[in-house]
């Protein structure tokens, strides 16, 4: 049995769930390497499948097939990216008051457990700067009381598609997007943890080491 990991590379539920659904009920998907260009056949089976691990901003698409899911006995779980950004920087994403409904339509279907969210990345902005997540995320944090257990997050990676995306979202906007040295961004996430904890929320960072302590 394996894992099915739906997906990191898009955003399966928000955009392709009738794909999916389509695939399920034939019992496979073929699956190509992006690296090697080689193609598997990956079944999708209920008796071959331990567990789907969906990745998505907007599951709301994915609702009206709950029901036959469920049928079919497949365990899932859902990583819910909820950050409430400006429309400028997720112009494609539903509001969050919309994306958080939908979260506790999840969590009320199968527990706080089963859905995970991901306050991520922590986007540095001219105009989203620690002050202004500190707000939102206490606002989300409010919303999403005992709707989740945990929230996982990450800084942004200054990799070079980052840096030319950063460039022209400045030629384009006046918006200036910035690092936080370590011992900041340390601090930062140390805000984000007392926060949530008084929501009972579990804060982990993903692929920051430097904030293990």
């Amino acid at each position: 049995m394996k894992i099915i990991s739906v997906s990191r590379r898009t955003d399966v539920p928000a955009f392709y769930s009738e794909w999916l659904m389509n695939h399920i009920r034939d019992g496979y998907v073929r699956w190509v390497n992006p690296f090697s260009g080689l193609a598997s056949r990956v079944s999708l089976r209920s008796e071959d499948v331990m567990a789907f691990i969906f990745w998505s901003k907007n599951y709301a698409p994915l609702l009206p097939h709950l029901d036959e899911l469920d049928a079919c006995k497949y365990n899932m779980l859902f990583q819910f990216t909820i950050n409430g950004l400006p429309d400028i920087f997720e112009p494609n994403v539903p509001y969050a008051h919309e994306t958080i409904e939908t979260a506790k339509t999840l969590s009320n279907r199968y527990s706080p457990d089963a859905v995970l969210w991901r306050y991520d990345p922590v986007f540095i902005t001219s105009i989203t700067d620690k002050n202004y997540h500190l707000k939102r995320f206490t606002d989300l944090c409010t919303d999403l009381e005992g709707t989740v257990k945990r929230c996982y997050f990450s800084f942004t990676v200054f990799h070079n598609k980052v840096n030319r995306n950063a460039s022209v979202i400045l030629r384009n906007t006046g918006i200036e997007l910035r690092d936080l040295p370590t011992t900041n961004r340390v601090e930062l996430a140390d805000s984000l943890a007392d926060i949530a904890f008084q929501h009972g929320i579990q804060v982990y960072a993903c692929c920051s080491e430097y904030l293990v302590n």
